[in-house]
This record gives structure tokens, C-alpha cells and sequence, in this order.
């Protein structure tokens, strides 16, 4: 059954189910009962249609669900519970979020360093995410960025629904933040990241700090923003295009877990408009969603910039062909802001990730670069 190969999807599903179902005065054991049949029903129909298309029937049940206001979060974000956490020189600093300018006094900050928030995604935290780890160990092989990671795991460490309906709250108290860092920092310096949900949480970010200082952050990068609930001009719209002057998405799972559609001011395909990225098995959704924020981790490492070469393209198999003839450009940590338009690239399916890897490129997972021992 697909659900039961799929455990991310029955997550979703689920909570789902049981919310179109729930009526004033049913019993909860009834609900509970109607829900799994729901649910049943729902597997045996989209087992026998290509996993993209059942992507498509969660998602649109999603967002009737989240139209209806059936759903309602039942962990409300508190804003006095979330906060920046310093990742610089191996050491680890948290800071309220309405005290960002409180990081100045901390002997790991340097004001004159730019910043790059991190926002990961759903059932990830502060003390267990392998992409934060990865993006400190990264930055600090580079030395020239204050690294920060966004911890309001609580708030999304829940239903996927309930996460997915806190992400526009979160992104508004994480703006307040920015303002109070943008006391020590220029915020044309601080550059927001965001994988999976957490890509949500910092558009919601960059267009609540435009309301709230009429200017917008100078760069959000979007890593395989998550797909289902999440649909423009709905009530959950998500990163979009305008959230900041310049947006850059990479999809590694497009159309699955992750948006397919271009969402950004440049969107880059790595592998091309396929749900499965290169190296991952078709029944592993959780390997395709996390290549995005692997690939840009590679590309932060000196010598790592031009790893993923990209060319303006409709589809892969063009690109393949010859029949893009554009300038390719670096996709990931140094990706140009002047660039507009959906790019495509092969990949390898193991590491280094970038089919443009020379001698001179850091070995990932075996550089010492940057360790925290």
C-alpha cells in the first residue's frame, strides 16, 4: 500500500482525513474510525496513480481543509519561546528574538561579517538537524559569515498541518527579530535561508518586514519549498517571488514533497523537473527533499562556488541537446542576484553533488575544514 511505504505521506494524511470528517457533537472514536477509513479510501485511489498525482489529491485536500478553518493549530507559535542561536568559532549562543541586538555583546559575533539565518523544516530541531550541523560546519570553513540557525522547533515539530498553518506567525515574529538585528547589522548583509517549511517561514519573514519597515530584504533562498497546503493565492501561499529583491529557489523534489513551479526570481532544476533526484530511490522521499540544502552546503565550501553550473533552460533533456546556448552561472552559495528564469543542471548522485567539481574542490564529507570537534 502506499501509505504504508510512504510514512511522510500517511502523516499528512491522516490529521487530514479526520478533519474533513469532524462534526459538532460526533464522538471522538467515531471520528477517529471515519478518519482511518477515509484515509483508506483515499490510499486505495492514489496507490494505483503516478506519486506526483497523489501528491497533488493530499495537497488539494489540504488546502480545502486549511480554507474550511476545520483545522486550527493547536501549538501556537509564542514568540518568547523562539531565538536566534549563534553558530561562530564552535560555539553556540541563543538570543531572544526580540533581543537580537543583544548577539553584538557575544566575543563569537563579528558585526562586520554578513549573517545567514537557517529555518529548517518539519520534525527537525535546534539539537537534531543534520542540515544545520552541516551548514555550520560550512560557514565556519569559510570564516567570513556569522552563522545563525532559527530555532522554533516546538512550533513545527508538530501535525504537519498544524506546523504548515504556523509558518505565516513564525515568519512575523521572525521579521520583529530582524528589526532588532538590524540594529548591529546592515540587513542588506543578512541573508535568509529557508528548507522545506522552513523556506515558508522565511517568505512569510520578508514580506511581514516589508509591511512592517517598507523595505524588503536584499536575498531569501528557498530550498525544495514544501508542497503540500501551499498554494498561491490561497490562504497558505507561501515563498514567492517579491518576498525579498531577489529570491533563489533549488528544487530537488519537484512536485512530490517540493514545489514544482518556479517560485523565484531564479529557479534552478538540478537533475531537471523530475520528483526523484539523482541517487535517491523513488520510495525514499525524505533523500530527493534533502538534496536541495545538500547541494547548496557543497557549494559553500571555498573552492566549492562553481560546483553546480546551470543554463538557462525549459527541460533537462534540452539542455542536453545543445538547444540552450546562455551562460551557465553557479547555482547555490554564489549564485548572482542579476540572473531571472529557470535553469537546469545535471548532477551526480553521490558526493561531490556538482558535475563541475575539480581538484581544487573541498571533499564535503572528508574535509576537517570547519569541524566543531
Amino acid at each position: 500500500m502506499l501509505l504504508s511505504h510512504f510514512p511522510m505521506l500517511a502523516a499528512i494524511l491522516l490529521p487530514l482525513a479526520a478533519a474533513q470528517l469532524t462534526l459538532p457533537g460526533l464522538p471522538l472514536a467515531n471520528i477517529t474510525q471515519a478518519a482511518q477509513e477515509l484515509a483508506l479510501q483515499t490510499e486505495q485511489y492514489v496507490a494505483g496513480v503516478p506519486l506526483a498525482l497523489a501528491i497533488s489529491v493530499i495537497n488539494k485536500l489540504c488546502s480545502n481543509v486549511v480554507a474550511t478553518g476545520i483545522i486550527q493549530s493547536q501549538v501556537q507559535p509564542n514568540v518568547s519561546r523562539m531565538h536566534f542561536q549563534l553558530r561562530n568559532n564552535c560555539h553556540r549562543d541563543s538570543f531572544p528574538l526580540l533581543a537580537a541586538e543583544e548577539m553584538w555583546r557575544s566575543p563569537n559575533f563579528d558585526p562586520k561579517k554578513k549573517v545567514v539565518i537557517l529555518a529548517t523544516g518539519w520534525t527537525t530541531n535546534i539539537n537534531n538537524s543534520e542540515a544545520i550541523d552541516a551548514f555550520e560546519k560550512a560557514y565556519n570553513c569559510r570564516g567570513d559569515v556569522n552563522f545563525v540557525a532559527l530555532d522554533v522547533a516546538r512550533f513545527i515539530d508538530t501535525l504537519y498541518v498544524w506546523s504548515a498553518l504556523n509558518t505565516e506567525i513564525i515568519g512575523e515574529y521572525l521579521a520583529r527579530g530582524l528589526i532588532h538585528l538590524s540594529h548591529i547589522v546592515p540587513i542588506e548583509r543578512v541573508h535568509l535561508i529557508g528548507h522545506s517549511l522552513g523556506a515558508h517561514i522565511v517568505g512569510s519573514a520578508g514580506r511581514h518586514y516589508q509591511e512592517l519597515t517598507n523595505s524588503s530584504l536584499r536575498r531569501i533562498t528557498g530550498l525544495d519549498p514544501a508542497k503540500p497546503c501551499f498554494n498561491e493565492g490561497e490562504v497558505l501561499s507561501g515563498l514567492l517571488r517579491g518576498d525579498a529583491a531577489f529570491i533563489d529557489i533549488i528544487h530537488s523534489s519537484p512536485g512530490v514533497v517540493g514545489q514544482r513551479g518556479p517560485l523565484g526570481d531564479v529557479d534552478f532544476y538540478p537533475g531537471g523537473l523530475g520528483p526523484i533526484a539523482p541517487g535517491c530511490l523513488a520510495l525514499d522521499l525524505d533523500c530527493s527533499h534533502e538534496r536541495a540544502w545538500q547541494y547548496f552546503e557543497e557549494s559553500i565550501y571555498p573552492g566549492n562556488e562553481d560546483n553546480f553550473l546551470a543554463v538557462r533552460c525549459r527541460s533537462l533533456s534540452s539542455l542536453r541537446e545543445g538547444k540552450c546556448p546562455g551562460m551557465a552561472y553557479p547555482m547555490g552559495y554564489s549564485t548572482p542576484m542579476s540572473i531571472k528564469g529557470d535553469y537546469m543542471l545535471d548532477v551526480n548522485s553521490r558526493r561531490p553533488y556538482g558535475q563541475n567539481a575539480g581538484e581544487g574542490s573541498i571533499d564535503v564529507v572528508g574535509t576537517t575544514c570547519g569541524r566543531c570537534e
